[in-house]
C-alpha cells in the first residue's frame, strides 16, 4: 500500500477533530470562558506564573511533552503491524489525549494552577495521597534517567549534532531577553535562530572539525582513559554530567529566559520536521513494506499496543506538563483548546510519520521481519529505524541521507532536552508539594528542590548497573513506565470527570476514554507482574520490576476505589478550596 494514502487518511481525521471534536468539547463540556482571569494573571510572579501568547505556549507544551515518546513507542509498536498501530494513533489522538491534555489544562486553570498531583490529592483523601505521588514520583524520575540516557547516546552516535544543540542555549536566551525586555515578535529571531541551528548541523556534519566527538578526544571507544572507563564510557560519563547541570539551571531560570524561547524554536523544529518528512513522502511516494497486521507476531498486540504507543495517542505525562507548567502560563482560557488539543494533534502527527517512516524504510516484507523479529528486538532497534527511515524520506528531496540523519538527530535531541528539563521542573514541583504538606519548609526551596530531582536523576542513570551496559540503570525501571504513564492518564480523566460532573455538565466523552485506557492498563499490567516478572511464566524472575510493579498495581487499584467513592458522591469532593471559579 502506498504510505501517501495512510498520512491523507491521519491528516483529514485530525483536522476534522480538531475542527469539529474540540470545538464541541470547548463549548459544551469544558465550556472555557474568555473573561475568566486565569492563574497566569492572578498570580504573576515573574519565574513560574507569566502570561503567554498562546503560540508561543503552544511551542512550550508540544516540545515539553513530545521528547522522543511519540517516536519510540510507534516505531517499536510498528511490530504488530501499521494498521493496528495507524488506528491507536489516530483514534487515541482524536478522542482520548486530545480530551485528557486538553482537560487537565482547564482543571489547572480553574484551579489556582494547581497540579494534577494537588488536586488528585484532594480528591482521593489523605489516605492515598501518598500512593498517588509515588507514582507520579517514579514515572518522573524515570523519563528523567531514561532521556538523559538517550540524548548521551545520540550525542555519541551523532557527534555533528551537538554543536547545533548547544548553539540553540544562547540563541534561545538572547530571544528571551529581547522579546520579554524590550518587547517585539519572538517569530522572527526564531527563525533566524532555527537557520544558524541548521545551518551549524549541516556544517557539521560534512567538517569533522566542527563535531563534538568525545569518544574521539578520549582516544577511541576502546581506549583505557582512567579509573577502569573506556572511550565511550567516559564519554557518556561526561555527558551526563553536562546534562544535569544544564537542566538544573534550566529549570530554575524563570521560563522567560530559556524554556519559552527555546521551546518556540523547537516548535518551528516541528514544522520543519514534519514538512520535511511528508513532503519526502509525498515526492519519494513509497510502499509500506512492513506488513499491516504481523502474523508472526511473538507475544499478542492487546493490550500491549496501548501501553507501547503512550505519547502520540495518550500519555498522563502530558496532563503533569499541562496541569505543572502549561496551566500557569494561560494567557486566556480560550487558549486552553490549541495549546491542548492541537498538542495532542501535533504529537499524533508526529506518531504518524515515525510508523510510515520505519513501515516504508525496509526493501521487503522479509527485510522487515528479519529486522523486528520479536517484540524484544522490535525494542532495541526502533529508535534507530526511525532515524534511518526519516533519513531516507529527506532523501527523496534531494537532502544526502548523512545531513538527513543530523538533522532528525538534532530535532529528537533538541525534543527529548525540553522534556528532561521540563520533567525536572515538574518533579521540583511534586517535592517542594510534598515538604509544604509535612512541614519541612526547607525542601520546598526551588534550589534544594532541583538539587534533589537532580542528583537522585543522575544517581539512577549512572549508579545501577542497567541493561544497556553503563549508565543505563534507568532503563532497569523502564518497563514500569507505559502501565504507570497511562495509569497516570486514566486517573487524570477520572479527576476530570469528577469535576465535570461537580459542575452538572455531561461526563461519557472523558469517561469512556478513561474506562477503556484504565481496563487496557491494569490488564497489561497484571499481566507483567503476575506472568511475567515473578517468574511464574516463561520469563526469568525479575524481583526489581516485580516489586516496584506490584506497588504501583496495588496503589493504583486503592486509588481508583477512593477515586470511585468520590465520582459516586459528586459534588461532594472537597476541591473548592483550590478553586477559583465563583461559588
Amino acid at each position: 500500500m502506498n504510505a501517501i494514502w495512510i498520512a491523507v487518511f491521519g491528516v483529514v481525521c485530525f483536522v476534522m477533530g480538531f475542527r469539529f471534536y474540540s470545538k464541541f468539547i470547548a463549548e459544551r463540556i469544558y465550556r472555557l470562558d474568555p473573561d475568566f482571569q486565569t492563574p497566569a494573571h492572578t498570580y504573576r510572579d515573574g519565574v513560574d506564573y507569566v502570561p503567554t501568547n498562546k503560540w508561543i505556549l503552544w511551542g512550550h507544551h508540544f516540545t515539553s511533552v513530545a521528547g522522543a515518546a511519540p517516536i519510540v513507542g510507534p516505531a517499536i509498536a510498528i511490530y504488530w503491524g501499521w494498521l493496528p498501530a495507524i488506528l491507536w494513533v489516530v483514534l487515541g489522538t482524536l478522542f482520548a489525549a486530545g480530551v485528557h491534555d486538553f482537560g487537565a489544562i482547564v482543571l489547572s486553570n480553574r484551579h489556582k494552577g494547581h497540579s494534577i498531583g494537588t488536586l488528585a490529592n484532594r480528591l482521593i483523601g489523605q489516605r492515598a495521597k501518598l500512593l498517588f505521588l509515588f507514582i507520579i514520583m517514579v514515572l518522573v524520575l524515570m523519563i528523567n534517567a531514561v532521556f538523559a540516557w538517550v540524548i548521551a547516546k545520540l550525542f555519541i552516535v551523532f557527534p555533528s549534532s551537538v554543536l547545533s544543540v548547544f548553539i540553540q542555549i544562547p540563541l534561545a536566551v538572547w530571544i528571551g531577553y529581547r522579546v520579554y525586555r524590550h518587547s517585539g515578535s519572538m517569530l522572527l529571531p526564531s527563525v533566524v535562530a532555527l537557520v544558524v541551528m541548521y545551518g551549524t548541523a549541516l556544517l557539521a556534519s560534512v567538517i569533522p572539525a566542527l563535531q563534538i566527538d568525545l569518544v574521539s578526544w578520549f582516544g577511541g571507544a576502546d581506549a583505557p582513559v582512567v579509573g577502569g572507563f573506556d572511550g565511550t564510557s567516559m564519554a557518556f560519563l561526561v555527558w551526563i554530567m553536562v546534562l544535569m547541570i544544564y537542566v538544573y539551571v534550566a529549570s530554575t531560570l524563570p521560563v522567560w529566559k530559556l524554556l519559552q524561547p527555546r521551546d518556540y524554536i523547537n516548535s518551528h523544529q516541528l514544522v520543519v520536521g514534519l514538512a520535511l518528512l511528508y513532503l519526502g513522502l509525498l515526492f519519494g511516494a513509497p510502499a509500506m513494506t512492513a506488513p499491516a497486521v504481523n502474523g508472526e507476531a511473538d507475544i499478542s498486540w492487546y493490550p500491549l499496543l496501548f501501553i507501547t504507543i503512550a505519547c502520540g495517542a495518550i500519555s498522563g505525562f502530558h496532563g503533569l506538563v499541562g496541569s505543572g507548567t502549561t496551566s500557569k502560563q494561560l494567557d486566556k482560557e480560550t487558549d486552553a483548546r490549541l495549546i491542548g488539543y492541537g498538542g495532542a494533534l501535533g504529537e499524533g502527527m508526529l506518531a504518524m510519520v515515525a510508523i510510515i517512516a520505519v513501515g516504508t524504510l525496509f526493501a521487503s516484507s522479509a527485510d522487515f521481519t528479519a529486522t523486528y523479529s520479536s517484540f524484544t528486538a522490535a525494542g532495541s532497534s526502533g529508535l534507530g529505524s526511525f532515524v534511518k527511515g526519516a533519513g531516507q524520506l529527506a532523501a527523496n528531496l534531494g537532502i544526502p541521507p548523512q545531513m538527513g540523519s543530523t538533522l532528525v538527530a538534532v530535532i529528537v535531541v533538541s525534543f527529548a532536552a525540553t522534556t528532561l528539563d521540563t520533567s525536572v521542573r515538574l518533579m521540583r514541583y511534586i517535592i517542594a508539594e510534598l515538604s509544604t504538606e509535612y512541614g519541612m519548609p526547607v525542601l520546598a526551596h526551588k534550589h534544594v528542590a532541583t538539587t534533589i530531582a537532580v542528583v537522585s536523576s543522575a544517581a539512577l542513570v549512572i549508579l545501577p548497573e542497567g541493561p544497556n551496559g553503563f549508565g543505563s540503570g534507568g532503563y532497569l525501571l523502564w518497563p514500569l513506565f507505559g502501565t504507570s504513564n497511562q495509569l497516570l492518564a486514566g486517573i487524570t480523566l477520572m479527576l476530570v470527570s469528577v469535576w465535570l460532573k461537580r459542575q452538572g455538565r455531561p461526563v461519557i466523552f472523558t469517561l469512556v476514554p478513561m474506562l477503556f485506557l484504565l481496563v487496557m492498563t491494569l490488564w497489561a499490567m497484571g499481566q507483567q507482574v503476575i506472568f511475567t516478572w515473578s517468574g511464574l511464566g516463561d520469563a526469568p524472575r525479575n524481583l526489581l520490576l516485580f516489586s516496584f510493579g506490584s506497588l504501583i498495581l496495588v496503589f493504583a487499584l486503592w486509588i481508583l476505589l477512593e477515586a470511585s467513592r468520590s465520582f459516586r458522591q459528586g459534588a461532594g469532593v472537597r476541591l473548592d478550596a483550590l478553586s477559583d471559579e465563583p461559588r
